[in-house]
């Protein structure tokens, strides 16, 4: 464990720290080294000379020095062998340290690019290949904290957001698909009861085979229908503009959604034996958000929950600075089927919704959530029912 953590230390250094160790480590070796072999050089030159040295009159010239310096025999006078011996000390003696010194440079540049670089280069080539190819099923393992580590978390975070827009493309096409057929269905759907009703009074008002109560009826449901239509058509509009919308930040506080959720109630019909308990929580805290968007967000949630409660719908906000929450619970059957689903655009429970609504309120509840920085989650209660929980983040 204790040798471990110096190499750790090491591996995690930055590039800058991590080239001039190896080149102050391999430099300093090779300056030991080239020291060894001009000593060992220099000595094997004076063996050789001392060969052809004047010995006597070397010991006699040196009277009580410590060390003289053995005179340098000529070419002629050495062997062959020893001539070369002597110029070999002689290139080491003067160029070792240049050599040494380059040798050791082209060391650490080396073992540097294959200790800190050659991994995550290798990683990053390999997974910029894949990208390209549109595979983004791989994951990026290099986790030094240096500056290719960053680098590397920081692709692996580029290819997580490329996975999720990915996801989002295609969650958008499914939409897409899914939002002409239910266009084609709510379309047809009024058409041919309109078609069918004209049909039977272009064929029996002009010979008076229908009784003119009988008429009007068919008139009254048609209206229904083009209602129906253009009902459709409005929802059309308002889900193709929520991209576009901007969000207006406005400054919200506890009695202030209080008294706006109090007014939405007294616009939504009631039904006979329904009740709406309204719970907001006292606070100081004051929320930054667009209050039209929640105040729409909120009519949606209490339109669906008065829609299937059986007596009691039960509202609880919670106002902080950096957050708010809405929550609608009913006491009716629940969720049948997972969020994902239900906030599908154009969900309905059963054909008989078809005829009532358009099925993208908690659609477009989503969507509003989410571009106010928050999600719209759903759950069932133990108890029964339906609980559903807007999350809005604050914006500036």
């Amino acid at each position: 464990m204790g040798d471990g953590l110096p190499m750790e230390k090491i591996k995690n250094l930055s590039v800058r720290k991590t080239i001039l160790l190896y080149l102050a480590v391999c430099l300093v070796c090779s300056f030991v080294l080239s020291a060894v072999i001009v000593e060992v050089a220099t000595r094997t030159q004076e063996e050789v000379w001392w060969k052809y040295a004047d010995h006597e009159k070397y010991f006699k010239a040196m009277d009580g020095e410590y060390r003289l310096e053995i005179a340098r025999p000529r070419a002629q006078e050495m062997s062959k062998r020893d001539h070369v011996i002597s110029e070999a000390c002689d290139f080491l003696q003067t160029y070792t340290v240049l050599v040494l010194s380059i040798t050791a440079s082209c060391v650490a540049v080396f073992l540097f690019y294959k200790n800190k670089l050659e991994r995550p280069i290798r990683e990053l080539d390999l997974a910029s290949k894949r990208i390209a190819g549109n595979d983004l099923d791989f994951y990026i393992s290099y986790k030094n904290k240096d500056e290719m580590g960053r680098l590397c978390q920081e692709f692996e975070q580029m290819r997580k957001q490329l996975v999720q827009n990915n996801q989002k493309l295609w969650r958008m096409i499914e939409e897409e698909k899914a939002l002409r057929a239910a266009i084609a269905h709510d379309i047809r759907s009024p058409l041919s009861v309109l078609k069918g009703y004209q049909e039977m009074l272009l064929e029996y008002l002009p010979d008076g085979t229908i009784a003119i109560e009988k008429a009007m009826e068919m008139l009254a449901e048609s209206r229904k229908q083009i209602e129906r239509m253009d009902s459709f058509v409005e929802t059309m509009r308002k889900m193709n503009s929520l991209e576009q919308r901007i969000l207006l930040a406005d400054l919200i506080t506890a009695e202030q959604i209080k008294a706006d959720i109090q007014a939405e109630l007294t616009v939504l019909k009631l039904e006979k034996g329904k009740q709406v308990v309204l719970d907001v929580q006292k606070t100081q805290e004051i929320f930054s958000g667009d209050r039209e968007v929640i105040i729409e967000v909120v009519e949606n949630l209490l339109s669906n929950a008065l829609r299937y409660a059986k007596r009691q719908i039960e509202v609880r906000v919670c106002v902080a600075c950096q957050e708010l929450k809405i929550c609608v619970a009913d006491d009716g059957g629940g969720f049948r089927e997972d969020a994902e689903t239900v906030t599908k655009a154009f969900y309905q429970k059963n054909v008989k919704d078809s005829l009532n609504h358009a099925g993208m309120g908690m659609y477009i509840s989503r969507l509003y959530c989410e571009k106010h920085g928050g999600n719209l989650f759903l759950e069932n209660r133990n108890t029964g029912g339906a609980v559903v929980t807007a999350v809005f983040r604050r914006i500036a």
